[in-house]
């Protein structure tokens, strides 16, 4: 009974059909009766005494049903006017010139006593008035919008491209818009001076300031969805010294389907500042690597852990292995694969790196080929006041790991690590650093593969620096950076793990993959160009105070130890550091002293991690 209920017709749609049907009827005959009055030059008299009046009302009645069929043919009865466009025009057109050769016919058949010159007065005027009748309901809709939603905001559009047609488009069509497009800027030397849909194109993007002064502009839309990222930051450089809210359109897939729309329109995020150019990847070299095999991901409820599901999804694995020690995570990514690769098995597994009997009785039974492990503890105050457990679940979770891997004859073993592994000043960045020793120690004694990928901060990981930010920013601040010359490397986490997918599949075994993570960035920076994106002004609206270097943490962060070199792979943003010769016998033996370890030793902890990381110096808090 639902269902049947669901499917009556719109009791407010009917009126509105009908309302649209009497009103064409009024204008087809009083275009029909314009038609004639012209046609004996506006003499009433001489038109009745021609006889023709009186002809066309005995063929009114024909004449109103074969027009109204003509328009439902055409689909007039059947567009969303609301929306209506190029695409309505041409039918009405179509429609008008169907109905004035039918007439035309008509009368020199003598089927119809009329003069031969009034099917073209009649069809000009029919497609006059239907299209004034029709579009007129986008003209109320934005006066209702103006008066509805108060004065609209002055906006500037960057992009007088098919892009930029779309985005004035949907704010003049839309009820929901509160923005007046004003003017628009291109790079294209060739628009300036032009218009596009009525709006005039005022510069480039080196007159934004001057053009927001002079017509007051409040909002900047970004429409040019194929902008490199650096041209973007560029933009964003200087629209943000202007004080407007700066927005952007959605992508091409977007815009090629036709969807923009007002909801889609969104405000630009540090996340799109901070991208980089789309990677490249060796999709054949991935998909032999992965597909029809069974792979696992330790941690894989993690941010990067989850990534790495998802991403190797895609290249038809056999079985996925999803070990977490959180059941909240492990649940939540293996219900999005579920959904989304129904073809694909899904074995979400809980547990902790740390059992040996756990993670050893694992890897037995489902025997994967390729293990990639992300299971860690990463944060590096919380490992500062806790250094046993960066070292229980870091290294021995590893250690565990690997010869769980070793034993079961695994192929691949790719191990994510950090840029805090490199000269590092914290338990955490030494812990990461033995987990590389413990990799390129195995790698000579078995036939499984194993190999580590370096890489830096990753965009809206949990934890890290950018959701902490945004949070307090929802706050109302302060917005709290350690120290203003802080820097450290911003990396997507989908662009890392497509980089850490394509490491694995270069691995030979014992390297140590290092990915190109592009130019430092100053946290104060990021800090007030996020407080600029929300629409403050840094130390205006929104202070930004310094705390000072929390235990553990250094002002830069290094992707390379001073005594390794890179050599290149086949992809432009991947390296291999050159392996360092250690005593392997010598590091076992520390690392089993290690083990030894109880609660409370914590000093002598720090004194067997500097063993076994000669490049390992606690770092001394820094003043502001």
């Amino acid at each position: 009974m639902a269902l049947l209920k669901d499917r009556r017709p719109d009791p407010i749609l009917l009126s509105r059909l009908a309302l649209l049907i009497a009103l064409d009827v009024v204008t087809i005959n009083l275009a029909a009766f314009l038609a004639l009055f012209i046609r004996f030059e506006f003499d009433m008299d001489l038109l009745a005494g021609s006889g023709f009046w009186v002809n066309y009302q005995h063929w009114s009645l024909v004449n109103t049903a074969l027009t109204m069929g003509t328009f439902g043919v055409a689909r007039l009865y059947s567009s969303l006017w609301s929306f209506a466009g190029a695409d309505e025009l041409v039918r009405i057109f179509a429609a008008a010139v169907a109905v004035m050769i039918t007439q035309f016919l008509a009368i020199v058949t003598d089927m119809v006593p009329l003069p031969r010159s009034f099917p073209v007065l009649y069809g000009m005027l029919l497609f006059i008035f239907t299209t004034v009748l029709r579009f007129s309901y986008r003209f109320f809709r934005r006066v209702r919008a103006y008066y509805v939603h108060g004065s609209q905001r002055r906006t500037l559009l960057i992009g007088a491209g098919r892009a930029g047609s779309l985005v004035i488009r949907e704010f003049r069509g839309s009820a929901y818009s509160q923005n007046k497009i004003v003017c628009a800027i291109d790079d294209d030397p060739g628009k300036l001076g032009r218009q596009i849909m009525g709006v005039k194109i005022v510069g480039d993007r080196t007159a934004i300031a001057d053009v927001v002064e002079k017509y007051n502009i409040a909002e900047i839309v970004l429409a040019i969805p194929t902008l490199s990222v650096q041209s973007k930051r560029e933009i964003w450089d200087i629209c943000s010294r202007t004080g407007c809210k700066f927005k952007q359109m959605p992508g091409l897939y977007q815009l090629a389907n036709g969807e923009v729309t007002i909801q889609q329109i969104r405000d630009i995020d540090i996340e799109d500042l901070l991208e980089r150019e789309p990677v490249h990847v060796d999709l054949g070299g991935l998909s032999d690597l992965i597909c029809g095999k069974t792979v696992m991901v330790t941690g894989g409820g993690g941010s990067i852990g989850s990534e790495l599901c998802r991403q190797l999804a895609s290249y038809g694995p056999k079985d996925l292995v999803i070990f977490d020690i959180y059941e909240n995570n492990a649940y939540a990514i293996e219900q999005e694969l579920r959904r989304d690769y129904p073809e694909l098995t899904v074995h979400a597994l809980i547990g902790s790196v740390r059992d040996k009997d756990r993670i050893g009785w694992v890897m037995q039974s489902y025997r994967p080929a390729i293990v990639y492990h992300a299971a860690a503890h990463k944060h590096v105050p919380l490992m500062e006041n806790a250094p046993l457990e960066a070292v229980k679940n870091n290294i021995f979770g590893t250690y565990h790991t690997a010869l769980a891997a070793m034993e079961a004859g695994i192929e691949h073993f790719v191990l994510i690590s950090t840029d805090k592994a490199v000269n590092p000043t914290n338990v955490m960045g030494a812990s990461k650093r033995v987990c590389e020793m413990i990799i390129q120690s195995l790698a000579g004694r078995s036939d499984t593969c194993f190999t580590a990928v370096r890489f830096g901060n990753v965009l809206g990981s949990n934890g890290s620096v950018i959701p902490v930010f945004r949070e307090q920013i929802r706050r109302g601040g302060p917005v709290t950076v350690t120290h203003p010359e802080i820097t450290r490397y911003f990396m997507t986490i989908p662009e890392a793990v497509t980089l850490v997918l394509q490491a694995g599949a270069y691995a030979q075994g014992g390297e140590i993959f290092v990915l190109d993570m592009g130019q430092p960035v100053k946290i104060d920076d990021l800090a007030r160009n996020m407080i600029r994106l929300s629409g403050f002004q840094p130390d205006v609206d929104i202070q930004v105070v310094y705390t000072g270097l929390r235990p553990g943490e250094k002002l830069y962060e290094e992707l390379l130890l001073s005594e390794e070199g890179l050599t290149k792979t086949a992809n432009d943003l991947i390296y291999i550091g050159h392996k360092l010769e250690f005593d392997q016998d010598r590091f076992f033996a520390r690392l089993d002293a290690l083990h030894e370890l109880q609660e409370g030793q914590e000093y002598a902890l720090r004194h067997q991690l500097r063993e076994l990381v000669p490049t390992y110096a606690p770092a001394q808090t820094v003043p502001v």
